[in-house]
């Protein structure tokens, strides 16, 4: 969509050009915006095309296409997960690195199923590292608003 319409101003633009029009300043500022929004949004679906999560029975190691991390568990020294309309985010915090990944989410319209987001088995995963680091959910004020962050004791 973000392309499409990018397209539609620049053709709009040229055209205007050809016909020795005058533009307006909103003509290039929303091309701009346009181009940003939709660079922006190619390069979060290459990532996310990309990530790759692996345990195993000593480390994580998340791959994007931009960010790698590798971490021990006992590195891990917080999960912070934010509920959204869109599955939860979690972020995972070690001493040297960090990253951040969705749970499953569907996009529906009218009842049916018109996209999926996130890791299907991101409940699993989030799980098996919240038992892996040995962290423990930890009380707070944050959790009034539904976020919630687990920790070592």
């Amino acid at each position: 969509m973000a392309w499409g319409l990018a397209l539609v101003v620049t053709a709009t633009w040229i055209i205007l050009r050809l016909y020795g029009k005058s533009i307006s300043i909103f003509v290039p500022l929303l091309e701009a915006f346009l181009l940003f929004s939709a660079l922006s949004i190619s390069l979060g679906n290459w990532m996310d095309r990309r990530t790759v999560i692996r345990l195993d029975q000593e480390t994580i190691t998340f791959g994007n296409g931009l960010r790698h991390a590798v971490m021990r568990w006992n590195e891990i020294k917080q999960v912070q997960v934010f509920p959204t309309n869109w599955g939860k985010k979690v972020r995972v915090l070690g001493s040297r690195a960090h990253f951040e990944f969705r749970t499953l989410a569907e996009v529906k319209v009218q009842d049916e199923v018109k996209g999926r987001m996130g890791f299907v088995a991101g409940e699993g995963i989030l799980n098996n590292i919240i038992r892996s680091a040995d962290l423990v959910e930890m009380p707070g004020e944050a959790a009034q608003s539904g976020v919630y962050y687990y920790a070592r004791e």
